[in-house]
């Protein structure tokens, strides 16, 4: 029987290649690579200035860190994310103020998102889920009515784009993620990007224990933190990144192969891609209704077909609960989406036999 599972990087001999070319070197840490792979993210993105870090949570702690956001702030937020969206806040002491999304793309509500501003909100942090940007024009106007930061959480979306402009561009400031099931890998790593010169050098004093921008290796102006990226890490960046356009292409053939093998599956609604934006995949997901997921994904289990429920709302977790005293129905949108998505097996490799073989097994499970 035949295993698949949820995700896979795409790792081919010229990544290898350049991660033993570090390894040979002997320079693991701060040496040329990581500047090189910052170098050419700005050009991928189109910003003046980034910075790598060790993985997508240090690059939004960095964020809220380098915007000055404390104890007493409160901060607008997406429910539906990975908690890391939140953590980066509470790290700094900081309430996260969740506001529901939308049904069709799963981001943030912009409608929303006016009510739930009060004299303590200082930014919004908007998570572009998925591999699919936030409607951001609606959100900068609210932001700049307001005079609040935009933090961007693009850790599932680069290569996405809103408008022809690229998530995490919005904002002051816009962080990536480099896990292995992400669009390009480094293994674990980030990257936090920014138009703003101050942001920059504060975010590569903060990574790296707060040292001086001058770089001397003992002196320390601020509390900082060792949130660097290593030189392999960066040398499978420089590399990945190459390609990222082609695996963005890749993977948006196999979602249109899932697309059209699901579509007449009444209990299943199949991912939407909102006007003016582009997707680029990083997971596939689909909604089961009518309370059928968890017995779909014990069967495919049975057959080899890993599947994940992503994701659980955040603010149901155990200590979110505990902290804030959140209750099911306070975001039901979000709930419902949560209760109902599906990330099915998506990632280069895949061939058009494999998807129809996981498309009919879960056609004929759910008939």
């Amino acid at each position: 029987m035949k295993q698949y599972q949820v995700a896979k990087p795409f790792i081919t001999d010229k990544d290898k290649k350049n991660v033993l070319s570090v390894l040979n070197s002997a320079k693991l840490s701060l040496g040329p690579k990581y500047l090189e792979f910052e170098s050419n993210i700005k050009k991928y993105i189109g910003c003046k200035y980034a910075c790598a870090v060790a993985n997508g949570t240090c690059g939004l702690h960095l964020a809220v860190k380098a915007l000055s956001l404390k104890k007493g702030d409160e901060v607008v937020t997406s429910p539906f994310s990975f908690i890391s969206s939140s953590n980066c806040l509470l790290y700094e002491r900081v309430k996260p103020i969740f506001v529901d999304i939308e049904e069709e793309t799963y981001n943030i509500d912009p409608d929303k998102i006016e009510k739930a501003i009060t004299r303590k909100t200082k930014a919004i942090l908007v998570v572009h889920i998925f591999g699919q940007t936030a409607a951001m024009d609606k959100i900068t106007q609210l932001a700049k009515k307001h005079n609040l930061k935009i933090i961007e959480d693009a850790c599932e979306s680069i290569g996405a784009a809103y408008k022809r402009k690229m998530a995490g561009t919005f904002g002051q400031v816009g962080v990536y993620a480099f896990y292995p099931n992400k669009q390009m890998t480094t293994g674990e790593g980030g990257m936090i990007v920014t138009n703003s010169k101050k942001i920059d050098a504060l975010c590569k004093s903060l990574r790296n224990q707060g040292r001086n921008v001058k770089g001397d290796w003992l002196i320390h102006e601020r509390l900082g933190f060792n949130y660097r990226m290593d030189e392999m890490s960066s040398a499978l960046g420089i590399t990945q990144l190459e390609k990222l356009n082609w695996m963005i292409e890749e993977k948006r053939k196999i979602a249109g192969l899932y697309n059209r093998q699901l579509a007449n599956i009444h209990q299943v609604i199949t991912p939407k891609v909102a006007a003016d934006r582009t997707h680029s995949w990083f997971v596939y997901v689909i909604r089961v209704k009518y309370g059928e997921r968890n017995n779909l994904m014990k069967k495919l289990m049975s057959h080899g077909i890993q599947t994940k429920p992503y994701l659980p709302v955040i603010h149901l977790q155990p200590f979110m609960r505990k902290m804030f005293h959140y209750k099911l129905g306070d975001f039901p949108v979000a709930e419902k989406i949560s209760s109902q998505t599906l990330a099915l097996p998506f990632y280069i490799g895949l061939k058009v036999k494999d998807i129809n073989n996981i498309s009919s097994l879960i056609t004929k499970i759910l008939h």
